[in-house]
């Protein structure tokens, strides 16, 4: 008897996490990241985490790396904007409250950071 293996399918709709960080109660930033732990509330929390030690270790310039150093990690709040379905879906509402709320702390008011 011979066996064989089928390949499974690789999953496209996994669930992302849309969220805000908010710096000193008045500059914002919107992000993406996927649902990686067993929460939605753990997993954006590892995000911010990942956010504070980038700050703290790599020499970028960017706008909310910048606002942490400035403010400290004390004054960052994050919340849950929306939990989106697939990636596609998940980076187009990116792309769209990065237009429309037009936060302080992106690269880039457009989308593309």
């Amino acid at each position: 008897m011979v066996e064989t293996v089928t390949k499974r399918k690789k999953r496209s709709d996994r669930t992302h996490i849309l969220y805000e960080i908010v710096v000193a109660g008045r500059f914002s930033y919107i992000g993406l990241t996927v649902k990686s732990q067993s929460t939605i509330n753990k997993s954006v929390t590892l995000r911010l985490k990942k956010h504070f030690e980038r700050a703290r270790n790599e020499d970028k310039n960017w706008p909310l790396y910048s606002a942490i150093k400035k403010y400290g990690t004390d004054k960052v709040f994050i919340s849950v904007v929306e939990v989106v379905r697939g990636k596609l879906n998940a980076h187009k509402k990116e792309v769209e409250l990065i237009k429309t709320l037009k936060p302080k702390l992106n690269l880039a008011s457009n989308g593309k950071n």
